[in-house]
């Protein structure tokens, strides 16, 4: 092995290493915060830099141009779905009233939920 992959495959498990630690930490918050609004941002910041960081890790110790491009396409689609099932989850927590409105500092949603049920197309 030349020195270029033996610091890669360094850097690759420092990725791992810090990804799954990330992915921890965002497990403990699900754990730790009380209501579904804090739950929901503990659940998807920390869990895609985290699979963001341990897919850099996996690409950095597979090096092959196949690999790397499959692990390209997960951190594309994870990107994608996670912030937005994230949201719906938030969405429909705040419809159904289980946030605990008296916890939010702004509710820009109030207004725009009323006007939409009397509104007439």
């Amino acid at each position: 092995m030349n020195a270029w992959a033996e610091a890669a495959d360094l850097a690759g498990t420092v990725l791992l290493f810090l990804g799954c630690l990330q992915c921890l930490l965002g497990v403990l918050g699900m754990l730790r915060f009380p209501d579904v609004l804090s739950r929901s941002h503990a659940a998807t910041k920390p869990q895609t830099l985290g699979m963001l960081l341990v897919l850099a890790g996996v690409g950095l110790r597979l090096r092959h141009g196949t690999d790397v491009g499959t692990l390209a396409l997960i951190v594309f689609f994870q990107f994608l779905t996670g912030p937005v099932a994230s949201h719906l989850v938030a969405r429909s927590a705040y419809r159904t009233g289980q946030t605990g409105s008296r916890g939010l500092l702004r509710d820009d949603l109030d207004p725009q939920l009323s006007d939409g049920d009397r509104r007439e197309e």
